[in-house]
């Protein structure tokens, strides 16, 4: 049984998604508040969490940039889904870039949210249990250590999260090979791609600035307009412009 954070204002809209969880077999501890949320994020190792944006004492946002960046929280790497008001694509794109690993409008299907839910916890299980005998993927300075799931540029560490982690994964294993959105998304967020969604884009984006700030060139990862992403090897790379 999963222990999943809650976390949202609305107490009504809260209860009911408990009880829906609860149902679906997970464990959900409650917060109403940013600063109730990162207390409560200090004391438990939380599977995952579910982030609404408009928070009092603290929004979503600095709540999950506290969660991202403090290790002292121990939720550096933990699945973090926020919930936006519908429609407002600055604030799924903000999330993103900020390391949450997925969103839903919000009123949300708690159906989808279960979903999406056990997608990440997936990617998250899946990886545990590949760790005793991962081993570790190259290519140029990049490097990939699949039990730790952390990655390396010329011996830097980048800061990705576990959603950043596992599109880079896949870009790394297809290095010199275009890799559509539709595979990526599937793969690495466990959905379909839908009409409208960016996150692949946002994730995408999020790791070549993380590369970038290690010394990598920003033509690492290209986009190949109309087809997908490619991480490109050195021989394969073009000219800086």
């Amino acid at each position: 049984m999963a222990d999943i954070l809650l976390i949202d204002d609305d107490k009504e809209l809260s209860e009911l998604l408990q009880e829906y969880l609860i149902s679906e077999g997970f464990s959900v501890a409650v917060a109403f508040d940013g600063a109730e949320a990162l207390q409560m994020a200090e004391q438990t190792p939380y599977a995952a969490m579910i982030l609404d944006v408009m928070l009092p004492r603290h929004s979503g946002f600095d709540v999950l940039k506290e969660l991202r960046q403090k290790p002292e929280l121990n939720h550096q790497h933990t699945p973090v889904i926020m919930l936006t008001a519908k429609g407002d694509t600055i604030d799924r794109v903000i999330g993103l870039e900020i390391g949450a690993d997925d969103y839903l409008p919000k009123p949300c299907d708690p159906r989808e949210l279960v979903a999406r839910l056990r997608a990440v916890l997936r990617r998250t299980q899946a990886s545990q249990q590949a760790a005793p005998e991962a081993g570790t993927l190259q290519v140029d300075n990049l490097v990939l250590q699949m039990g730790s799931r952390a990655a390396y540029w010329q011996q830097e560490q980048l800061p990705l999260t576990g959603t950043e982690f596992s599109v880079l994964e896949l870009l790394v294993r297809h290095a010199g090979q275009v890799i559509s959105k539709d595979d990526l998304t599937e793969r690495a967020l466990g959905r379909k791609l839908t009409p409208y969604d960016r996150s692949i884009d946002v994730h995408v984006s999020n790791i070549r600035k993380k590369l970038a700030t290690a010394g990598a060139s920003k033509e690492q990862i290209i986009n190949v307009r109309g087809a997908g992403y490619m991480l490109t090897r050195s021989s394969e790379a073009p000219p800086a412009q």
